[in-house]
C-alpha cells in the first residue's frame, strides 16, 4: 500500500455482537498479499436510523459493508438504501438462512445473537463442571457458599458423579463427606436447607459397593470401611446432621445416577 494512501475500509454490520461477520471479512482479507483492510464494527444495530448513518459513513469512505442482520425488515432497508448510495453490500448470513430453511422446511427464529447465547449456556456447563472437581469430597469448605447445591452423605453413596452430572445441567455443586470423627464444615449449617440435599442408602448395599470397592483396590473386603457395623454407625451419623441441617433427604439405594440427579433437578427447579 502506498504512503499516505487510506486503507480499504469495510464496515461490518450486525444486529448482534458482529463477531461472525468480522472473521469472515479478516478471513477473506487474509487471503490477499497487501490486504490492509481496516474493519470498523457496528454491533447491535436494531433501527433504520443507525443503518442510514453507517450508509453515508460507508459512502464516503469509499468502503463496502458486511453485514449477518437476521430481522428480514433490517435487513431489506440496508439492502435497499445501500443500492440507493451506490455502496456495495455483502449479506453474510441472508443467502445461508434461506438455504437451510429450503432444506428443513422451517422459517428463521429471526432473533439475533442466539449463537453467543448457547456459547454462554457452553461456558458455564464448563464453569460448573470445573466447580465440581474443585469442590469434590470437602476439599475446600468456601466452595459451600459458592455453591448452587452442595450434596451431603457417607463415602460411596454416587457424591462424585451426582456433582458431575448435575454440572452438565449447569448446576454448580460442592460435596462434603460424613465421617463421625470430623465435624462437618461450619459453613454447611450456616446455608440456606433448601441448598443442601442429603444422601442416604441402606447399609445392606452400601455394604456391597464398599466390599467391591475393596477388591477392586486389591484390600481385603473385611476392613473396617466395610464393616456392616460400621457403616450402620456413619448412616446414624450422617442421618443426625442431615436431621440438625434440616435438609431434604434422598434414599439413593437401588437408584441410577441419572435418576437421582433428575430428581435433584427437579427439587432445585421448584
Amino acid at each position: 500500500m502506498e504512503l499516505g494512501k487510506q486503507r480499504p475500509v469495510v464496515y461490518v454490520v450486525s444486529d448482534s455482537v458482529g463477531e461472525t461477520a468480522e472473521l469472515v471479512v479478516k478471513a477473506a482479507a487474509s487471503q490477499f498479499s497487501g490486504a490492509g483492510i481496516e474493519v470498523r464494527r457496528i454491533p447491535y444495530v436494531e433501527d433504520k436510523e443507525t443503518v442510514d448513518e453507517v450508509i453515508q459513513l460507508a459512502k464516503q469512505a469509499d468502503a463496502i459493508i458486511a453485514f449477518t442482520l437476521v430481522v428480514p425488515g433490517i435487513r431489506t432497508y440496508v439492502l435497499e438504501k445501500a443500492t440507493e448510495a451506490k455502496v456495495e453490500t455483502v449479506d453474510i448470513i441472508g443467502p445461508m438462512l434461506e438455504k437451510i430453511s429450503s432444506l428443513t422446511k422451517e422459517e428463521p427464529r429471526y432473533e439475533p445473537g442466539i449463537v453467543y447465547r448457547l456459547d454462554e449456556d457452553y461456558f458455564r456447563k464448563v464453569e460448573a463442571i470445573e466447580f465440581a472437581v474443585k469442590y469434590d469430597d470437602g476439599r475446600d469448605p468456601r466452595g459451600i457458599v459458592r455453591a448452587d447445591l452442595v450434596l451431603i452423605g457417607v463415602s460411596r453413596t454416587s457424591k462424585t458423579p451426582l456433582s458431575q452430572y448435575l454440572a452438565h445441567k449447569r448446576l454448580k455443586v460442592a460435596n462434603v463427606p460424613l465421617v463421625p470423627e470430623v465435624e462437618p464444615p461450619e459453613e454447611l449449617f450456616k446455608l440456606s436447607p433448601k441448598k443442601v440435599i442429603g444422601l442416604k442408602i441402606s447399609p445392606e448395599q452400601l455394604n456391597g459397593i464398599r466390599a467391591e470397592r475393596l477388591k477392586t483396590l486389591g484390600l481385603k473386603s473385611q476392613a473396617n470401611y466395610a464393616n456392616i457395623d460400621r457403616i450402620k454407625e456413619e448412616l446414624a451419623y450422617a442421618e443426625g446432621i442431615m436431621k440438625r441441617i434440616g435438609c431434604p433427604v434422598i434414599d439413593v439405594s437401588n437408584k441410577a445416577v441419572e435418576e437421582t440427579a433428575n430428581l435433584i433437578s427437579s427439587m432445585f427447579q421448584k
